[in-house]
């Protein structure tokens, strides 16, 4: 399994934004994401993620790390 990159919030829901997640709601400094077909995603909007945030992000989203790298990479 490849490596957690650092990401921010920001960069984060910008890679599921290329997965089909879309803003559904925003509460503070949390986004909530919502994509047809997969569960929803909250993403808090911090300069960097913590890598178990992250993994549960991504497990979240029901994707591989792999898959999330290649949609950071667009």
């Amino acid at each position: 399994m490849p490596k957690l990159p650092i990401i921010s919030g920001d960069e984060c829901i910008k890679a599921l934004g290329n997965l089909g997640y879309y803003v559904a709601r925003t509460r503070g400094d949390h986004i909530r994401l919502r994509c047809p077909g997969r569960n929803p995603v909250t993403v808090p909007r911090h300069r960097e993620l913590d890598p178990g945030i992250l993994h549960s992000i991504i497990r979240e989203a029901e994707i591989s790390v792999r898959e999330f790298i290649q949609l950071l990479k667009g």
